[in-house]
């Protein structure tokens, strides 16, 4: 786990379709694609409201796509989990997720999810216990506030959520726990077992704890908790040159737990390190890749 300064700011049964040429399976793949023009720009807003789960306010960010205010309809949700440690303001970064959904011929809502706090800075997306049960916040409180105070698309299967680095260990960990809520997974240069703000594997005090921390413990149960729900869309990704210790491996044992359980699963590692370079190149190909296994704006 690293910050953004250390970190970085993300199966039918579970998966209905896999990016081509790589479902289930890790490739290098050097393929970068540049940002399509922006025809209109997102409407971008920051709101706020009281949240049992942390105890205080918990702040969120909205991109409303092009034509939103002008009409009645309804949209998809892509819901964006920043990385960690992180200042409370972290979640208003989401402007280049937002422009490049807005440039595709499939809008959707982009909402950044706050993780963090002045005196919080590195919870995991982890429900600790009272005042600090930040998946709690994420997953219950901030989806019922965003589908009750905007026209989204109330259902499964126009939700996604994605993370970066540390947010892509709580995307994947939320939506393994709650596989009614999210169509959609994707881990951008994440990990999957709970850490310290030094990358070290942490210790929860318990078996139980701490295999329900870790996305590695849960493949056994995935076909159990996702078969009532249909398909998903599980995708993770990425750069072979990732600098932090055990990221590569850690997102290559979980590809091949995946298909030892014969779970389907789209897994890349391309080309790059661990920095907003990296993710710039592939935005457009990843966000694209989610909303197209979303429900359509209606």
């Amino acid at each position: 786990m690293v910050s953004t300064g250390v970190r970085g700011v993300l199966l039918g049964l579970l998966v209905s379709v896999a990016l081509a040429g790589c479902g289930g399976s890790s490739l290098l793949d050097g393929a970068s694609h540049g940002h399509r023009p922006v025809p209109a720009k997102p409407s971008i807003s920051y709101g706020s409201f009281h949240s049992s789960a942390v105890r205080g306010t918990l702040h969120y960010a909205i991109a409303l796509p092009p034509g939103y205010g002008s009409s009645r309809k309804r949209y998809p949700v892509v819901y964006v989990l920043h990385g960690l440690p992180a200042s409370a303001q972290a979640y208003r970064g989401i402007g280049g997720y937002a422009e490049s959904l807005a440039a595709t011929k499939h809008p959707a809502i982009v909402v950044g999810a706050q993780g963090a706090r002045a005196r919080d800075t590195d919870p995991e997306w982890h429900d600790w216990g009272p005042g600090r049960d930040w998946e709690t916040a994420t997953q219950h409180e901030l989806v019922a506030f965003v589908d009750s105070h905007y026209r989204t698309i109330v259902a499964r299967s126009a939700r996604a959520i994605v993370g970066i680095s540390a947010g892509g260990y709580g995307a994947t960990l939320i939506a393994l726990h709650h596989p009614e809520t999210y169509k959609v997974i994707e881990s951008w240069s994440g990990y999957f077992h709970i850490t310290t703000p030094e990358g070290r594997t942490l210790d929860l005090g318990s078996d139980a704890a701490n295999a329900d921390a870790s996305a590695h413990a849960s493949v056994p149960q995935i076909e159990h908790r996702f078969r009532p729900y249909g398909a998903t869309f599980f995708g993770f990704y990425i750069g072979n040159r990732d600098p932090y210790p055990g990221f590569v491996a850690d997102n290559v044992r979980l590809s091949n737990e995946l298909k030892a359980a014969a779970i389907p699963h789209t897994f890349r590692i391309y080309r790059g390190a661990h920095n907003g370079t990296f993710w710039d190149q592939h935005q457009d190909e990843w966000l694209s890749g989610a909303v197209t296994h979303l429900d359509r704006a209606r």
